[in-house]
């Protein structure tokens, strides 16, 4: 089992900054990826940007150039640096860990508001 704790969120004016931060915990392994969804009202969950244990990242589109993920191998943990926040930001935004490919663990989320 993996748990993941985030933390981060709130609220920011648009053009802001923030940096969201999910601790994994539990049994992990070697080979696993990690990565940040969101959830909009009304919206399906998307992805935001995964990294993989040896540092691949990827980005969605509407992201690229303004968020950038990181991780720290030693801590299990992974960071999302959001710059020029726009209002369409605004989102449930859930850290998600992927191991060997196979066991999916999802956090509880954290809200992101980017007021306009």
């Amino acid at each position: 089992q993996v748990q993941l704790v985030e933390s981060g969120g709130g609220l920011v004016q648009a053009g802001g900054s923030l940096r969201l931060s999910c601790a994994a915990s539990g049994t992990l392994f070697g080979i696993n990826a990690m990565g940040w969804h969101r959830q909009a009202p009304g919206k399906q969950r998307e992805l935001v940007a995964s990294i993989t244990s040896g540092g691949i990242t990827v980005y969605a589109d509407s992201v690229k150039g303004r968020f950038t993920i990181y991780r720290d191998n030693a801590k299990n943990t992974v960071y999302l640096q959001m710059n020029s926040l726009e209002p369409e930001g605004t989102a449930v935004y859930y850290c998600r860990n992927i191991q060997a490919g196979t066991y999916d663990y999802w956090g509880q989320g954290t809200q992101v508001t980017v007021s306009s």
